[in-house]
């Protein structure tokens, strides 16, 4: 029997249960939003994890996995993404760490490290003798290299951690960043940022509603289940989900017409006549998404929960939106404390139909692609303040097009009233601008207009440093490095053609 046979997924609901905790497992405990921070995670991790996870499944039924089953399960799609040696095999890390809010968040940080497979040997604790921090943690753990390595990125994203160090930090540092190169490749950046979930958050609206949490995790599974170039399986939506919706729906369609810019409008009244958008029932996505590739080449994919940052943005480059399936819970239809699909559809899908938003959501995916920690952060505040929450002139008044605005008529009436300070998009001061994702938003960026807006990002992506330059193949969905005399050529060869056919139909006009 060959590796591929021996390693063949296992589909038991049980083995589904698992792979998905074990997945999801490292950022489960973040306390925070890919929107708030840069949730970095490398997408190398997923081959580890799944290694970690095999090797475990194995283990349980007295078992193991040999080497070459190992080499065989690092490679996807014919190229190898990550190289397995014995780096993947388990060994000992001695880490420290400051907390700021003393023991609280202890158990947390805990959590993360046993759901993600890491071993805790010994720990400790002491009065921290950094200004800012009540306790100085140590901690000794064994584990996979590339699993430690992620669990760490995660705890530096925690707001109650000051600091976080590792005497194995020159053996587990990334001398590089994976990114996709394909748009099947998005089907390895699935690392969960759960914000907020119904089964773990005593402050979600579903906590108590058993019922509610099963749903979810129906619909999350999906997601989790969904590949690229598959159909997006369609959700039969319950009586309290379509009620949720239209309740928002009628909401909104009272004031967008007074406060949504005219690409919003426009394209909205299209989706009402060829999708099916009504107060009635909730589209489905693949029909959206359908109507999404004609209209500006994007596409929809179905997501479970919050992405890291780097990943999501990544997907944009593609022109792909991680789009939620589940609806909020039917006891506060007014507000949702994450992403639902009532945010999706009514928000972010109408602007994606427009060409020129678009091509500027995709600019900011293909800007992070490779890009440091840091400009990551950047990259997802820039998303933050302009296609979540932007506000943009036409003839003279001030118009909606963030998502974040248009899905929520609290926000609605909020943004364009006399309330809150607006200030003109300057990305320079855009990306570094603080902000929250809790109530109603106190600040908001104004763009001249989306060409203006489109011109500035430009700009600003050409003074992010990074070691290569690349481009998007619309004919391939993949992106190319522009990194040897090859590639080089292909391009000067594109440019040649479309200068001559702007030439002839210049020369026409």
């Amino acid at each position: 029997m060959d590796v591929q046979t021996i390693l063949a997924p296992n589909t038991d609901t049980e083995t589904v249960k698992r792979r998905i905790a074990f997945q999801k497992s490292f950022s489960q405990e973040h306390g925070g939003s890919w929107r708030r921070k840069s949730l970095i995670e490398d997408a190398k991790f997923e081959t580890a994890a799944n290694i970690e996870f095999e090797k475990q499944e194995r283990k349980s039924r007295g078992g193991s996995i040999s080497e070459e089953e190992e080499v065989f399960l690092s490679q996807q799609n014919g190229e190898v993404i990550s190289p397995i040696d014995k780096d993947v095999l388990k060994r000992q890390f001695t880490i420290m760490m400051s907390l700021k809010d003393g023991m609280t968040s202890l158990s947390r940080i805990i959590r993360v490290f046993e759901t993600s497979k890491i071993v805790i040997d010994h720990i400790e604790s002491r009065t921290a003798k950094k200004l800012g921090s009540q306790h100085d943690i140590l901690l000794q753990c064994t584990g996979v290299k590339d699993t430690v390595t992620a669990v760490m990125n995660s705890i530096r994203q925690n707001n109650s951690v000051s600091d976080v160090w590792c005497e194995n930090e020159k053996l587990i540092a990334r001398q590089e960043v994976w990114f996709p190169r394909h748009i099947s490749d998005l089907d390895n950046c699935t690392h969960i940022v759960t914000k907020f979930e119904p089964e773990l958050d005593c402050d979600h609206p579903g906590f108590t509603d058993k019922e509610y949490r099963r749903r979810r995790k129906q619909i999350a599974d999906i997601a989790f289940d969904y590949r690229y170039g598959q159909p997006i399986p369609r959700v039969e939506y319950a009586e309290s989900e379509i009620k949720a919706w239209g309740h928002v729906y009628r909401e909104l369609k009272q004031l967008t017409p007074k406060h949504a810019c005219l690409e919003y409008l426009q394209v909205f009244k299209l989706l009402e006549e060829e999708c099916g958008y009504s107060d009635k029932a909730i589209p489905q996505l693949e029909d959206v998404s359908n109507f999404l590739k004609r209209k500006t080449g994007f596409q929809l994919r179905p997501v479970s929960g919050l992405l890291s940052a780097r990943d999501f943005l990544a997907s944009l480059a593609f022109r792909v939106f991680q789009c939620t399936q589940y609806v909020r819970h039917p006891s506060k239809p007014d507000h949702s404390p994450e992403p639902d699909c009532i945010h999706e559809l009514l928000g972010h899908v109408p602007m994606l139909a427009d060409p020129v938003v678009a091509q500027f959501t995709q600019n900011i995916g293909l800007a992070s692609l490779g890009a440091s920690d840091s400009d990551i952060e950047k990259f997802a505040t820039m998303y933050w303040f302009t296609v979540e929450f932007g506000i943009c002139k036409q003839k003279g008044d001030l118009k909606a097009y963030g998502a974040g605005i248009l899905s929520s008529y609290g926000e609605l009436k909020h943004a364009l009233s006399d309330a809150p300070e607006k200030r003109p998009f300057e990305p320079e001061k855009t990306a570094v601008q603080s902000y929250t994702d809790e109530d109603l938003q106190p600040l908001y960026f104004v763009a001249e207009s989306f060409e203006d807006m489109m011109v500035k990002m430009r700009d600003f992506s050409m003074k992010i440093k990074r070691p290569f330059e690349i481009r998007y193949d619309p004919f391939t969905s993949s992106v190319v490095v522009l990194n040897d005399k090859k590639a080089l050529q292909n391009l000067a060869l594109t440019l040649t053609r479309d200068t001559e056919q702007l030439e002839r139909a210049m020369a026409a006009l």
